[in-house]
């Protein structure tokens, strides 16, 4: 790797630092931001804003998408999978009192 591959690459990682850094200061993100922040392609967030199954706001002009970085947050971590030993407890719990019953987190 010669210098100028160097230069490019810590150039790179600064613009990326800085736009996280942007993000973090925002409230009301673009589909840019989105992008950055879930890791997911520009089109899977269109298709998922066209399917309405992403939380999203329009500009009042409806040509600008935008979203709460808080309802993006949350969307993100909405679907949690339980951990072998929470099913454990749960089936446990089950057996031992016949009931379902939810076991904390």
């Amino acid at each position: 790797m010669n210098d100028l591959d160097v230069i490019k690459e810590v150039k790179d990682e600064l613009q990326k630092i800085k736009q996280l850094t942007l993000i973090g200061a925002k409230k009301a993100l673009t589909m840019d931001d989105v992008v950055i922040l879930t890791g997911l392609s520009k089109s899977n967030i269109y298709k998922k804003t066209s399917n309405k199954t992403i939380p999203h706001w329009k500009s009042p002009g409806e040509k600008i998408t935008y979203f709460s970085k808080d309802e993006i947050e949350n969307w993100m971590l909405s679907r949690r999978i339980k951990t072998v030993d929470e099913i454990d407890a749960e089936a446990t719990n089950y057996v031992v009192t016949g009931r379902r019953k939810a076991v904390p987190a």
